[in-house]
């Protein structure tokens, strides 16, 4: 007898944040809800999160999949940080049990085969993950490569996952979203009429473009800030793991707000200075990161712990400057 369902329904959330190194894709990780990492390249030695290394087989990645689907309690979200990195524990595993040093050698380029089929294998372990209701995130380093439309002349630089021709598909096809993250730079024209790039916001972007892979089910604007806070509601209904007593202990209790630490270092900062917050907004509008109008509440902390406090006596005298009719 068919089983028809209608309507939308709410699962667990398959995720891949994709960017350049450094650009914060593990910071951002760590702030979807009660996140494991499964670190495969360890690049979480600087954040305060819950961590499995795991940079030694294949085999040992895939029995820490299966121990968290035999105890779906353990967390919310489990982060497999990353992709790549993940792929080439594959390739490793793949040499061995084929006796070759290079995944190359194997002839007829069977061996990114034989990769992409272990791959598939993980992938098929996440979606239970995603039945038992566990969030699943991957990171994955952003490579750019020479396209060239057929219709048009010349060639173009394109983001993309920097993964094997084989892998790439499968896990761009299995996520919701794909997110890939950069720094936004605008081009300002000077006194002299030359042009400059300055700001460098870091931005998400959730949609597919010619210059790079994306894409989301979600309906999110084509650019959000790289914050949590931009894709946060889509997990407002997420509940994997605890009953339900314990889960809606946090909601239940919810006292004042209170700023974020770096947030209230930040406006502590503009008081000592003298100057006024809607100043401090304009300046840091005409930097390129937010607009004037975004309250001092939704800086991200990356921005604040990068930026804003490490040039916080050229910030001030910018300030200073912009207010005496100056250019800076």
């Amino acid at each position: 007898m068919l089983k028809i369902e209608t309507g939308i329904k709410k699962r667990a959330i398959k995720t891949v944040v994709m960017g350049p190194e450094g650009i914060g894709k593990s910071t951002l990780a760590s702030q979807f809800p009660n996140p494991l990492f499964i670190d495969t390249e360890n690049g979480t030695s600087t954040l305060n999160v819950r961590r499995i290394l795991c940079n030694s087989s294949w085999d040992e990645l895939i029995a820490i999949v299966n121990e968290v689907i035999a105890e779906p309690t353990i967390c919310k979200t489990l982060v497999i940080d990353s992709a790549d990195w993940a792929e080439n524990l594959a390739e490793a595993d793949v040499c061995t049990k084929n006796r070759v040093a290079s995944i190359e050698a194997i002839s007829y380029g069977k061996g990114y085969t034989f990769v992409a089929d272990d791959f598939t294998r993980l992938l098929k372990l996440c979606d239970k993950l995603i039945e038992l209701g566990i969030n699943v995130t991957f990171t994955a380093h952003a490579k750019p490569r020479k396209f060239e439309l057929p219709e048009e002349a010349g060639q173009f630089d394109r983001y993309e996952m920097k993964l094997s021709r084989q892998v790439a598909p499968l896990l761009k096809e299995w996520c919701d979203m794909l997110l890939f993250c950069n720094y936004k730079t605008y081009v300002v024209t000077t006194e002299n009429n030359s042009k400059k790039a300055q700001g460098g916001k870091r931005v998400m972007y959730t949609s597919h473009h010619p210059c790079w892979d994306a894409k989301n089910r979600f309906n999110l604007p084509e650019e959000v800030d790289m914050d949590f806070s931009s894709i946060k509601h889509l997990f407002a209904d997420s509940e994997p793991g605890k009953t339900p007593e314990i889960e809606k202990k946090p909601a239940e209790s919810t006292p004042i707000q209170k700023d974020r630490p770096l947030v209230a270092k930040m406006k502590s900062l503009i008081k000592e200075a003298g100057i006024s917050a809607d100043d401090f907004r304009k300046f840091v509008e005409s930097k390129g990161h937010y607009k004037a109008s975004e309250p001092l509440e939704d800086y991200s902390d990356d921005i604040i712990s990068r930026w804003v406090i490490p040039h916080w006596k050229k910030i001030v005298e910018g300030v200073k400057a912009m207010n005496n009719g100056g250019n800076r």
